[in-house]
């Protein structure tokens, strides 16, 4: 039986996580890029979907301070690992909403992405909405139509995060997830956008897709993380 199978093992092993991340996210030395756009979202308050690739979830918690942006939930599959990560999570003051979107060209079944739209358009009416759009299982930095189509329903601004660390461990994952180390350097990069009057989804995808990819890389280039 694999050990996050075990519930016991499973919350010991989120919670020294979340201690671990609370470690590095103290003692890595941090900068900043366009800092100003995410304090306008966070002083207007109100509803705004936070986005960044899912290999840099271990690091997503560290890009929203509790202490003076709205309330936050992250959309998190319902898979096991997905449980484990929502445990680890919601120590670090971050609920989960529970459920993935299927993916329209491998033919999938929707694995709860109905009531995660629904879960996910209600939290947008007042708080922000954390979506890795190539989670639970990729491909790599692809974006399909959710995000969007979630963007156009709830009218709310998106605000995209490039997020990086050195040194890190790169996990044997499908996403080769970073888990960060101490006393290295790390990056946080934003940037704003809104769905567009009248924009064609596929489009839109395509153009946040090389955004959330470009904010990422710069974030890479600023701590020399090597690109994979």
């Amino acid at each position: 039986m694999r050990p996050l199978r075990n519930p016991v093992i499973q919350s010991a092993l989120a919670w020294l996580l979340s201690c671990w991340l609370r470690f590095c996210y103290a003692t890595i030395r941090w900068e900043h890029r366009n800092q100003a756009l995410a304090e306008g979202v966070w002083k207007q308050g109100g509803g705004v979907l936070v986005v960044f690739w899912h290999s840099r979830t271990s690091l997503g918690p560290y890009s929203w301070p509790l202490d003076r942006a709205q309330p936050i939930k992250g959309v998190i599959s319902r898979s096991v690992d997905g449980e484990f990560v929502a445990k680890a999570v919601s120590r670090l003051g971050i609920p989960a909403v529970r459920g993935s979107t299927a993916n329209r060209d491998k033919g999938e079944v929707d694995k709860g992405g109905t009531q995660a739209l629904r879960d996910g358009l209600r939290q947008l009416k007042t708080a922000a909405l954390c979506i890795t759009p190539d989670g639970p299982r990729g491909p790599v930095r692809s974006m399909a139509e959710g995000l969007p189509l979630m963007a156009k329903l709830s009218k709310v601004p998106v605000l995209f995060i490039g997020l990086s660390c050195n040194p890190a461990i790169r996990l044997n994952s499908w996403d080769r997830s970073l888990l960060p180390m101490p006393f290295g350097k790390g990056a946080v990069i934003w940037d704003l956008d809104t769905f567009p009057e009248g924009g064609d989804l596929s489009d839109v995808a395509d153009r946040w897709r090389e955004k959330t990819t470009a904010l990422e890389a710069e974030a890479d280039a600023l701590t020399g993380l090597e690109r994979i």
